[in-house]
């Protein structure tokens, strides 16, 4: 029986009692995103958002990311722990995979190298909970990323929300908190690879799509 990771967030805040605030490193893929995350874990953690995404290329556009993630958060009043870009790293991880499809192994390596450098600076930082923004995106398997999440838990003991962000239409309201904020949103997901993929969509669908 597949889990339901929205459940499991539930069972994990309903047991925060209302004068607990647990601290939570929560990877951040992109600010539009993070916008439905962050409104809807607030109410029960204090947040520390880790902008940790090597993959985004080329760096022009991972700059323009971070300057739409800061506004994000900003206008939320939530503390960005700063690194900064290590392009090196995705691409050591993914060029033996470039010939992979779009959503398969190289994406796995992908979500693998940030979830654990968001639970290894869980554990340093003393943090009682890490987790990613990045199952709100309707592209991305929740099960992969939970399961990644949970083994990178066991190996850094530090506990990992589980979630699966894009129930209770988070998607969408990450969409509507996009254009309230007037937020950039990207056109691909972030690497080399998929800014081809994405490339060849419009290429096949026309100006006018």
């Amino acid at each position: 029986m597949k889990r339901n990771y929205q459940l499991e967030t539930d069972k994990i805040t309903s047991s925060i009692g209302q004068d607990q605030r647990p601290t939570l490193l929560l990877h951040s893929c992109c600010g539009p995103c993070s916008s439905y995350v962050l409104e809807y874990l607030s109410q029960f953690f204090d947040i520390t958002v880790l902008f940790f995404d090597p993959n985004i290329q080329p760096q022009e556009e991972y700059n323009k990311r971070l300057v739409c993630q800061k506004k994000v958060l900003q206008a939320m009043n939530i503390e960005l722990m700063d690194c900064g870009y290590e392009g090196e790293r995705f691409t050591a991880v993914a060029r033996p995979l470039a010939d992979e499809p779009e959503g398969g192994e190289r994406c796995t390596r992908c979500f693998i190298l940030r979830i654990e450098e968001t639970a290894k600076r869980a554990k340093e930082g003393d943090f009682d909970f890490f987790c990613t923004t990045l199952s709100v995106s309707p592209h991305k398997d929740a099960e992969r990323i939970n399961l990644i999440g949970e083994k990178m838990s066991g190996k850094y003991a530090v506990k990992w929300l589980f979630s699966d962000f894009k129930k209770k239409g988070g998607y969408a309201r990450s969409v509507e908190l996009a254009k309230q904020m007037d937020l950039y949103r990207q056109g691909y997901c972030g690497c080399v690879y998929s800014l081809v993929q994405a490339q060849r969509v419009n290429d096949v669908k026309g100006p006018d799509r």
